[in-house]
């Protein structure tokens, strides 16, 4: 595919040039591939495509939607990330347009391809778009829980085993009084209900 913004972006295989200077145009922000994923979701809603269709579109989307905050953990120049990329700006509208484009009745039931109609040819690239995605999801997510691992055994053998969390032992250690409130003679304990006062002498208790 040399269409979407990833075509405009790198001038469809030729080199942009300003002049005698090469023009390396800014890869694009996450706002820009956000923006398109929001295009082929009203691209879908406008067309009512069919459901086996719908629901393949929502899984891409989804998938490189919760990609797309960890694209700075692929690099921008890995393969996975420009696949990230291309899926959301190029290879997933040009599908959903593709198919769009056609008379419904053509593109739902004439053969164009080993017998395959035109919206069957649309469902496999949705499946294989959500598999490719699903792959570099996964490996990006690998990548974040191994590091973690990691952290955990440089822990373990920095600071030797983990810790209990320690035991409090406070069953012999007196508890001192309210400031303020008069000790227990007897018990050494307040009177604020953590013992009582004894009578003076030569009185009833009432």
């Amino acid at each position: 595919m040399s269409g979407g913004f990833l075509g405009r972006l790198f001038g469809r295989g030729q080199n942009n040039e300003q002049g005698d200077r090469l023009v390396v145009p800014a890869p694009p922000t996450s706002g820009d591939l956000l923006a398109s994923l929001d295009r082929v979701e009203s691209m879908v809603a406008a067309g009512a495509v069919p459901a086996p269709v719908a629901s393949r579109v929502r899984r891409v989307d989804q998938v490189v939607r919760d990609t797309i905050p960890r694209l700075p953990s692929l690099g921008a120049g890995s393969p996975q990330a420009y696949s990230v990329m291309a899926t959301a700006t190029d290879y997933l509208p040009e599908a959903v347009g593709g198919y769009l484009r056609l008379p419904r009745q053509f593109a739902d039931n004439r053969p164009v391809d080993n017998g395959k109609s035109s919206l069957m040819v649309l469902i496999d690239q949705l499946d294989l778009l959500a598999a490719t995605m699903d792959k570099v999801f996964d490996a990006v997510c690998r990548a974040d829980a191994d590091a973690l691992v990691a952290h955990g055994r440089f822990l373990s053998q920095k600071f030797g085993s983990a810790s209990t969390g320690g035991a409090l032992n406070v069953g012999s250690a007196p508890i001192p009084p309210i400031p303020g409130t008069p000790a227990s003679p007897q018990t050494g304990e307040d009177a604020g209900g953590l013992g009582r006062l004894q009578p003076p002498a030569g009185r009833d208790a009432t």
